[in-house]
């Protein structure tokens, strides 16, 4: 099957579906009531002062990392001190109870929701299933034993790496080593795969050799947060796990990302989080580095922009700029699915670009999350990133950009170019693994409706699953082919 393979249920469970619509539609609607009924307790005070405070949490949240001295404090004052008179006005006034129902109701409403929406004629980009592989004979594996707080130790990985038979290289914490050519020298020297455990910048340089020499690749979580290896479904509590692909594995095909011609596996970061990571002080004082950077980059919304391409979309003015090997589920830190990519096959790239103006677009961004003009997220195939203008509106002409290369601090020539090799690395997993559990879909409230009241005459839209003919990977999958 191919990487654009879909599943969809055949509508056995629809009227499972139906109840589940109709019981969010109800509690939803009662939400509403609630809030109605109590409009002489001060109903609508409850919406407004719920919202106002939202916003007010955000101006005091942009003023605490933008600015520095009174205009800090105040904002400090004010993220806390908005939600807390939020609380305090519902309490003294009497309307706690109002509040907790509403929101009771509308928890519910969106578990139902989110449910009704996994149901029969869901449509739901998969990617393609894992194919048998046998076991290597001249396994090579290259382990950092700093890596992950020394987890290549505290997991027994080198010994349990060599019991099933894998050859390790383990890196000399002391001295700086090129990764890159302990991979290619494993090639020659005859290995028919190559692993890591370390993080994710290490597993993308050996991954490149592995793609360019076309062998399996091996992930072992052994990094601080292991995003490559949770996005491919692996155990990242136990790294030890990883290694059991050596002797019943699979193999997966997935992208591999190049930005300026350097591979990467998770993400690049241009803007404000890769000039904070170009600081010496970041690795040792993560979080006083950054709020001490904060404000010199930012400068109250005044600070340098990036402009970008994506395709043929511009993205002028950007004070942050994410690009990612396949697109995250959710850009929004606070939604269901983020920090996650439910496929790392699907040829594209992700992009999100954040472009903030001061305290108000900082609020706008907080109430509305995906749908403020503060926030563009797109894909693309090839995204190209450069100067820019300065916070005078005059034309940058650097020749280097700094960028974070899955999370390593780089500078790059200018004009830097991010593109994707489709299913360019062989990546060889357990056959026993936790999986990728893929987010919630996102709520449409007239997919809903539909779900709920159906057509009487048992009629399907033109692009149902229902009514799309398949093609001959999709029946094949279907059958379990």
């Amino acid at each position: 099957m191919t990487g654009d393979a879909r599943w969809w249920d055949d509508g056995s469970g629809a009227g499972g579906a139906r109840d589940l619509a109709r019981w969010a539609l109800g509690a939803a609607g009662a939400a509403v009531v609630v809030l109605l009924l109590a409009l002489r307790g001060g109903g609508l005070l409850v919406l407004l002062s719920g919202l106002v405070g939202l916003a007010a949490g955000a101006v005091g949240l942009w003023w605490f990392v933008a600015h520095r001295g009174a205009l800090r404090v105040a904002g400090a004052v004010l993220s806390v001190g908005a939600p807390v008179a939020v609380l305090v006005l519902y309490v003294v006034g009497g309307l706690w109870l109002f509040a907790l129902a509403a929101l009771g109701l509308w928890g519910v409403a969106l578990g139902c929701a989110r449910a009704a929406l996994r149901k029969p004629g869901e449509v739901v980009d998969a990617p393609a299933p894992a194919v048998a592989a046998g076991r290597p004979r001249n396994a090579v594996l290259i382990m950092n034993p700093k890596s992950g707080g020394g987890k290549v130790e505290r997991f027994g990985l080198v010994h349990k790496a060599e019991r099933l038979g894998a050859r390790v290289v383990l890196l000399d914490p002391a001295a700086p080593a090129d990764v890159t050519a302990l991979a290619r020298k494993a090639v020659a020297d005859g290995a028919d795969l190559l692993g890591v455990a370390g993080g994710d910048g290490t597993q993308a340089l050996v991954a490149a050799v592995a793609a360019e020499h076309d062998l399996p690749f091996l992930v072992v979580s052994a990094g601080t947060r292991n995003h490559f290896a949770m996005d491919l479904g692996l155990d990242r509590n136990d790294p030890a796990a990883c290694l059991d692909a050596l002797t019943d594995g699979e193999e997966l095909r997935v992208d591999l990302g190049t930005v300026a011609g350097r591979p990467f596996v998770n993400t690049v970061s241009f803007g404000v989080y890769a000039d904070v990571v170009q600081r010496p002080e970041y690795r040792d004082a993560k979080a006083e580095t950054v709020l001490d950077a904060l404000p010199d980059l930012l400068q109250g919304g005044l600070g340098d922009r990036l402009d970008a391409t994506a395709d043929v979309t511009r993205l002028p003015g950007q004070q942050a700029i994410l690009v990612s090997n396949n697109p995250y589920a959710a850009p929004d830190p606070f939604s269901a699915g983020a920090g996650h990519r439910t496929r790392l096959d699907s040829g594209r790239l992700g992009v999100i670009g954040i472009r903030v103006d001061g305290a108000a677009h900082a609020a706008e961004l907080a109430v509305l999350g995906t749908q403020s003009t503060a926030l563009n997220v797109l894909t693309a195939h090839r995204v190209e990133v450069h100067g820019g203008v300065t916070n005078t509106g005059v034309p940058k002409a650097e020749r280097t950009l700094p960028v974070a290369v899955d999370g390593e601090a780089l500078v790059l020539p200018a004009p830097v170019v991010c593109e994707l090799r489709p299913r360019a690395l062989r990546v060889l997993v357990p056959r026993a693994r936790p999986g990728v559990v893929p987010p919630p879909p996102p709520l449409d409230w007239r997919r809903i409706i539909r779900i709920a009241f159906p057509d009487p005459y048992g009629s399907a839209p033109s692009n149902s699953p229902r009514n799309r003919p398949r093609t001959p990977s999709e029946d094949s999958y279907r059958s379990g082919a």
